[in-house]
């Protein structure tokens, strides 16, 4: 194990149910193996019902919900994707209200696949470069954002990728953009 994300904690923030499992995972390995304190950080206690497409995956236990945590108690967030997950997530206040407190701080955060549809709905992808699954294109558009089909973007300290192919350049980045932590975001916008 190394440390390079030696005494820093990471949110990994998902809905109940409906995270795509591979991108939970992989992440949050990367997260521990490079030193780092991952949480599962959920709506409500209990388990939250991890998917591999659209079928029913592993269940992994929440660590703290929503309403037990602070921004300022994270190093960096990470947001998985599923169709379902980040659509039932937007819909979550606190978790809106969360990531927009997150950004004003200038804290690095990891979005991957259909993740940055929570994004979209805090207004926090208006004038940054991000990527997604490219169902998104124009939902990210419409907010204000400049949406690229690429495997990896970086807009200050926001990392995005577009699938579970990306992940081991996702991971990677995630690992180096955490371990610098705070950075000024390279565009203003609601939150940032």
């Amino acid at each position: 194990m190394s440390s390079e994300l030696s005494g820093k904690r990471v949110a990994f923030m998902v809905a109940q149910e409906g995270v795509e499992q591979v991108e939970l995972t992989e992440p949050w390995k990367a997260v521990k193996e490079a030193g780092g304190t991952p949480e599962l950080i959920a709506p409500e206690e209990g388990e939250v019902q991890a998917f591999n497409h659209l079928d029913k995956a592993s269940t992994f236990p929440v660590d703290r919900t929503l309403a037990e945590v602070r921004p300022e108690e994270y190093d960096a967030v990470v947001l998985p994707g599923g169709v379902a997950n980040p659509d039932e997530l937007r819909l979550e206040e606190r978790a809106v209200r969360f990531l927009q407190d997150f950004f004003s701080e200038a804290k690095p955060v990891g979005v991957i696949c259909h993740g940055p549809w929570t994004l979209v709905e805090a207004d926090l992808v208006r004038d940054r470069t991000i990527t997604s699954w490219p169902s998104l294109k124009t939902d990210i558009r419409n907010a204000g954002g400049r949406w690229v089909d690429e495997e990896l973007v970086v807009d200050g300290g926001l990392v995005s990728s577009r699938k579970p192919d990306d992940l081991p350049a996702f991971c990677a980045k995630i690992v180096e953009e955490f371990q610098q932590g705070r950075r000024q975001h390279a565009s203003a916008g609601a939150g940032a």
